[in-house]
């Protein structure tokens, strides 16, 4: 299983960016799939997620209103749409898949029930 983040770059205070995350099909179709990050030493957290079918989604407290996640299944490729960013918001974007069921029993943002990672995308904010 491959999942190829792409978007990432720097970007002024309030600015905005979008992540892509490709994905296989049997993924894009099977998996949910979500967006951590992990800030400069800091630990990996969930951002948001996006069930299959795109349908219900979960965001993390502090990027409700500002992040917003889609998946286009006729791409196999998740977006988070990043807007208003925040130097508080720099750090490395992973893109997740999650087998459906923990999604289903509210494990979507925690990062010990991912079963695939991709290799990240940097998002760094400038005051």
């Amino acid at each position: 299983v491959q999942l190829v983040e792409s978007g990432g770059g720097s970007v002024q205070d309030g600015g905005s960016l979008r992540l892509s995350c490709v994905a296989s099909a049997y993924t894009s179709s099977t998996y949910c799939m979500g967006w951590f990050r992990q800030p400069p030493g800091k630990e990996r957290g969930g951002v948001a997620a996006v069930f299959v079918g795109g349908g219900r989604t979960q965001y993390a407290d502090s990027v409700k209103g500002g992040f917003t996640i889609s998946r286009d299944g006729a791409k196999n490729t998740v977006y988070l749409q990043m807007n208003n960013l925040k130097p508080e918001d720099t750090g490395m974007y992973y893109c997740a898949a999650q087998e459906t069921r923990y999604c289903s029993a509210g494990y979507s943002l925690y990062r010990n029930y991912v079963r695939y990672w991709g290799q990240g995308t940097q998002v760094t904010v400038s005051s």
